[in-house]
Parts: structure tokens; C-alpha cells; sequence
């Protein structure tokens, strides 16, 4: 999750100057010849860790995302379509689905890629159930009938199988023996376009182009992600041409950026959100007036000011105005006196909040500055609990929190946004929200087959779920990145999928 992060404007230019001087990528420790050429992508945190099946941090996917590959992928438009899979067929009944794969293509170690690997990948996330195991519920068995077929066999029709077997990496395909051997969460071995070459901590990671990608082998030689928390910083980095690509854009700047032939910038509309969410396992805010009370009581048009500058959209559910799955919905205006009014009905008077946030997401930090300002009027004083980003995951997993504010990023099936949030069995409902009438409803739309009925499933759903207050969604941000002239082939794309498998900088010098 997550990423395109906003932080406060430094405050002299003698600053800048020093946090461009103390953080430069033109500082880093040098790699060797073998990153001769790379494009320098600056990210703004560094990954937990690098197994896909594990980790649920966007800045392990920005890595992930050029080293696996899964059966089928989006395309631009998100569209599923052909990768380590060639072609599909579908039974009549639609309870099984037969993958052919690809031939000869092989892992990064050069072992071969076969229909085991498929099965195993599969297995593990089911078997220890994993981060991404509600892809597979109604997924029967999974089998290989011979070393280059996969068959999927279903307990129930799934309209979104394939969105969930290939819509993000963290349903990639893995080597057992990068599993067994207990390196991949540090030195992980897939199949795609671009192969591990080193980490460095709190500094970078290295990856090196794969000459036998299936796809054919990319322009450039390799990427080196280098971690650059400040947006100032990574962006001064990209004018001064210590970088090559950055998504750590200050959205304050945007509008100027626009005018800057030195740089090439994308804002692209995303189906990516940001919530809020109340821990419902903990009093008062077990009480849904308490949660409504609080969705009332937050200005999300001075967050979306504060943290995009303009280039986000505030909305009270999670799928955007111009996505077909999109709901209207506009019940929680700016209300302060309602607010009070649904304190006094639960009995709350005076309460402490701890709303957690972590410095690796800077919007969660403006925000969160925000909604302690608005909270106030009501008796609710908010303790901001700043943390890095592998405690916030901690906290969020152990439950150790009142609210936290995070984004669900890179979605396309409506089963994306709300399933594993808000069903009660739902692998990330850390808020543990349970409603009997959401969880028939997202059943329902996991195994509706006609198009405007399963809308209407997800319409009920979603509209049930922000009047219950199982999130308190803030806005829908765009997708904003930063590049060098240089840098040709590359597409922002809505899901902010990092695919740097075609790009060319049309450059061979050394850094």
C-alpha cells in the first residue's frame, strides 16, 4: 500500500540545500561496474521485506512488481491479459479454468518454470494462509496436469478469478527452493523482467535486467531504488539528474511542475483511497453512532487541500466518480453539531484517541493534524502516534491502535476494495468490523456472474459500509510521478503498478 506522499515545504532554501546535500543520491555507496547504466528510481520508503506473499507494503511492490511475474496481468487500461499464462479456457459451468503456460521460460536462477511452481505458489498461500488467501476462497483445488497446464477448479462461478490470480504481484509465482531456502524475503528469484542484485539498508536495493525475460529482455540494465523519505529531496535530486524517476512528488508543487520543461510529470487518475479506521474492538468506538460521530466530525476538504493541493478528490466510499463499479454517495458532510449530537445519544463526553500514522506516508502525518483540530470542538483529543512504517504494521496486526489512516492502493475488481476490508472474515479487517448483512453481500458479489447484478450487490455493500463506519474514507488521490526527458518508454498507469520492463534512457554512461 501506498506512497505519492505529501510533507511540509521546507522552510529555507539553506535547508534544502542541506537535506539535498546530506540525503543526495550522488552520495550513496556505489554498487560496482554491474549498475553502470541503471535507471535511479527514487522511492520514498524502503521495503519490510521483499516476499510477495507476505509483505503488504507498496514499497516492496514497486520492487516486486519488475522481479515476479504472475499467470495474467492488467494492462493499461487494467484489463487482464496474457503473462506467464498464454491463454485460458473456461468449462461450461465456469467451475474450472485451464491456464496453459508459456515454455522455456525459466526463474532468475536459471531453473525451469514449470506448472509445479504454479501449484506450489498456490498451495502456500492457502495452506499457510498468507497475506492475499481470500483470492483463493473459492479456489477447490489447484493442479498440473502435466508440466505445462494448470487447472483451477472452483466451488462456486468467480467473474473475477482472474483479477484476483493477477491483479498485484503479491499473487506472484515463486521457486520453492527460494522459499525453502529461507532467502526470498531478502534475495528473492522470479521470473521477471529484471532479477535481484543487492540491498543495501536504508539505502537501496539493485536490481539487474533479465537478458531471457520472456517478454524480451528490457532497454536498461538494471534499476536501483534508492530510498528518499523527503519529497523535496527526491524531487531536487531529479532536477539536479541524481535520479532518473521518482513517485515521491510534493504535491505542492505540482502546479509549478507543469511549467517545468526539465522534467516530464504524470497526475493520473487512480483507484486508489484513503481511510480512516476506528478499532471497533475497543469502547467507545464499538458504538457506530461514536464512528459516525467522528466521520461528521472530519473536514475532508481541508485534508485533501492540506495533503494533495488539488490533485485528489474527497469521497465517502472507496471506488471514484468515472470507475464503472462507482457508487454515489454523500451522507457525512461537515457536521459538528451532529457530531455532538451522536456523542451525547452513545454517553460519551470527554475521550482520548490514538490515531496512528507512520512518517514513511507523510499525508498520514498532515492529516492527522487536521482531524485533531476537528475533533476537538467535540471533547475528542487526539494523540498523534507518529511511527515507521514496520510498527505501524505491527500495531495495525496486534490491533494496538484507536484509528489509523492508510490508503488501499493499486484496485480493479470491487471485490478489491471492500472484501478483505470489511468482510468479517476478511484477511486486513483490522478495524474487525462484522455485519451479517455486508459479509451476504460480498459473498453475493464474489460469485454473481450478470454484470448489472453484481452492481447492485456492490452498491448495497459499499453503502452499508460507510453507514456503518467500517472506514471513514477521505479521498481518491491521483497518481502523480516525475521523470527525466531522457527516460522514454515508461506509462503511469491508474493502479500505479511501477513497470519499468520497457523503459529506455537512451543513455549508456556510467554513473
Amino acid at each position: 500500500m501506498k506512497r505519492r506522499a505529501v510533507a511540509a515545504a521546507v522552510a529555507t532554501i539553506a535547508l534544502l540545500i542541506l537535506a539535498v546535500t546530506a540525503c543526495s543520491p550522488g552520495q550513496r555507496v556505489d554498487l560496482g561496474d554491474e549498475v553502470a547504466g541503471n535507471l535511479i528510481a527514487a522511492i520514498s520508503g524502503e521495503p519490510d521485506q521483499l516476499d510477495p506473499h507476505k509483505t503488504t507494503a507498496y514499497f516492496s511492490f514497486e520492487v516486486l512488481e519488475n522481479v515476479f511475474d504472475t499467470l495474467v496481468e492488467p494492462d493499461e487500461n487494467l484489463e487482464m491479459r496474457p503473462a506467464l499464462a498464454q491463454s485460458w479456457d473456461v468449462s461450461p459451468d465456469q467451475l474450472s479454468w485451464t491456464f496453459h503456460l508459456r515454455r522455456g521460460i525459466t526463474f532468475h536462477d536459471g531453473s525451469p518454470f514449470t506448472a509445479d511452481d504454479v501449484v506450489y505458489s498456490y498451495r502456500r498461500i492457502m495452506d499457510e494462509k498468507l497475506a492475499n488467501v481470500d483470492k483463493f476462497s473459492a479456489v477447490a483445488d489447484v493442479a498440473a496436469p502435466d508440466p505445462h497446464t494448470v487447472v483451477v477448479h472452483l466451488d462456486r462461478p468467480t467473474p473475477n478469478l482472474l483479477t484476483n490470480l493477477g491483479g498485484f504481484k503479491g499473487m506472484a509465482i515463486v521457486s520453492r527452493r527460494n522459499v525453502e531456502s529461507g532467502q526470498i524475503a531478502t534475495h528473492p528469484i522470479g521470473t521477471g523482467p529484471f532479477s535481484f542484485l543487492a540491498q543495501k539498508s536504508g539505502d537501496s536495493i539493485t536490481l539487474k535486467a533479465n537478458p531471457s525475460y520472456w517478454d524480451g529482455p528490457p532497454p536498461i540494465s538494471g534499476v536501483t531504488f534508492r530510498f528518499i523519505s523527503e519529497p523535496s529531496t527526491a524531487l531536487s535530486a531529479l532536477q539536479a539528474g541524481e535520479v532518473d524517476w521518482t513517485d515521491s512528488v510534493p504535491t505542492q508543487r505540482v502546479a509549478q511542475l507543469r511549467e517545468d520543461d526539465s522534467i516530464t510529470l504524470a497526475v493520473t487518475a487512480s483507484n486508489d483511497y484513503w481511510y480512516l479506521a476506528l478499532n471497533e474492538a475497543r469502547q467507545p468506538w464499538n458504538d457506530v453512532r461514536v464512528r459516525q460521530a467522528i466521520a461528521y466530525g472530519v473536514d475532508r476538504a481541508a485534508i485533501v487541500a492540506a495533503t494533495s493541493y488539488g490533485t485528489a478528490t474527497a469521497n465517502q466510499l472507496a471506488i471514484p466518480e468515472g470507475n464503472p463499479w462507482y457508487t454515489p454517495y454523500d451522507h457525512y458532510r461537515y457536521d459538528l453539531d451532529t457530531a455532538q449530537r451522536l456523542l451525547d445519544e452513545a454517553g460519551v463526553d470527554d475521550v482520548d484517541l490514538d490515531l496512528l500514522v507512520t512518517t514513511e506516508y507523510p499525508e498520514t502525518v498532515t492529516a492527522a493534524q487536521i482531524i485533531a483540530d476537528n475533533l476537538a470542538p467535540l471533547g475528542i483529543t487526539v494523540s498523534i502516534r507518529t511511527v515507521d512504517f514496520a510498527t505501524w504494521l505491527d500495531e495495525q496486526n496486534t490491533g494496538n491502535f484507536d484509528m489509523l489512516m492508510m490508503g488501499w492502493l493499486g484496485n480493479i475488481d470491487p471485490d478489491d476494495f471492500y472484501y478483505a476490508q470489511h468482510h468479517s472474515q476478511g484477511t486486513s479487517n483490522a478495524q474487525k468490523f462484522s455485519d451479517p448483512e455486508v459479509d451476504r453481500l460480498l459473498d453475493a458479489g464474489r460469485v454473481e456472474t450478470d454484470r448489472q447484478a453484481r452492481g447492485a450487490l456492490y452498491d448495497e455493500a459499499a453503502t452499508l459500509i460507510a453507514d456503518k463506519v467500517s472506514y471513514i474514507f477521505l479521498y481518491n488521490p491521483s497518481v502523480i510521478q516525475a521523470w527525466t526527458p531522457e527516460l522514454t518508454g515508461y506509462q503511469a498507469r491508474r493502479d500505479a503498478a511501477v513497470r519499468f520492463r520497457t523503459a529506455d534512457l537512451g543513455r549508456g554512461q556510467k554513473r
